[in-house]
């Protein structure tokens, strides 16, 4: 919008000073680049998650960045999005803790009811100036979103939030498999005890395999689609508000999934607990039937 004026006559018609408009860009305009620069190898990073920083810088100048393999290192670092390599412990980018890592128990499992296979992923959010990252749960049989949770930091704390959510909301027996990714986030020290005190059985998928955990990839793919990208979130409150509606008001009760028969996750779980409650009636009627008969006899014979 700037056209043929120079900042001096831009300030000078605006009546400000050239000092204060260069202050106040550099408190914003910084911000924003590193927020669309950060956007920028997010999506490249996780597109294949094998990449290390020194490609991402490559891809990044094919896009037209100018940009040192320093700061890439050092905001893929931040975001956790540096490859791991296949090794029998993980060591996080940001600690010198490391976690035990499980096998996939997810590939082969035969479902046939809820709570049997829950699946957790994480996703990130752009806002104007900042990321904020989303944590899921779903119920892989129903497709259901159990737990989520929102947060301004990746860190293992709210992906333990969701999980405390699915576990309140759900409370299932032992034995219910927990997959997830490699991330710190799912390895660390308080989300496996929490697991273990459930009794739930810990999966994750192979290194630098998305298919592996295809159906949480699945439902962040809709969210994207279907809210994320059609919307500008004024602030994290904006943001949860409208996620949060999204996930508990349109993809549980009113998305159609081929996958489920075209009914909603609500409606598929609704129906899984119909023919439970028919089937108590029939034995109650069967048991009262019998009844009858006995005392039926037992009068005839009494007679």
């Amino acid at each position: 919008m700037q056209g043929s004026l120079t900042i001096r006559e831009l300030c000078e018609s605006a009546q400000v000073s050239r000092a204060g408009y260069y202050r106040n860009w550099r408190s914003q305009a910084p911000k924003e680049e590193e927020i669309a620069l950060r956007d920028a190898i997010q999506r490249l990073a996780l597109h294949d998650r094998k990449r290390g920083y020194r490609l991402i810088r490559e891809y990044l100048k094919r896009e037209g960045w100018v940009v040192n393999h320093k700061r890439v290192l050092r905001l893929m670092r931040q975001d956790n999005l540096l490859s791991i390599r296949r090794r029998r412990f993980v060591v996080t980018t940001d600690s010198h803790h490391s976690w035990q890592i499980y096998p996939n128990l997810a590939r082969h499992v035969v479902l046939t009811a809820i709570n049997q296979l829950w699946v957790a992923d994480i996703t990130y959010v752009r806002l104007q100036r900042q990321f904020i990252y989303l944590a899921v749960i779903l119920d892989v049989y129903s497709r259901r979103v159990v737990g989520w949770s929102i947060s301004r930091r990746l860190e293992s704390r709210f992906a333990l939030e969701a999980l405390e959510s699915a576990l309140k909301q759900r409370r299932p027996a032992s034995g219910l498999i927990h997959h997830s990714d490699r991330g710190v986030q799912y390895a660390s020290n308080n989300y496996i005890e929490r697991l273990e005190a459930h009794c739930i059985v810990i999966s994750m998928s192979r290194p630098g395999n998305p298919y592996d955990n295809a159906w949480a990839e699945s439902f962040m793919k809709t969210l994207k689609a279907e809210e994320v990208d059609g919307r500008r979130y004024r602030d994290m409150d904006h943001a949860t508000a409208c996620i949060g509606s999204f996930i508990e008001e349109v993809y549980n009760r009113q998305r159609l999934h081929s996958a489920l028969n075209y009914r909603s996750p609500m409606e598929f779980e609704a129906e899984l607990r119909q023919p439970s409650v028919e089937c108590d009636q029939q034995t109650g009627h069967r048991r009262l039937e019998s009844r009858r008969s006995a005392i039926n006899v037992a009068t005839e014979e009494a007679c």
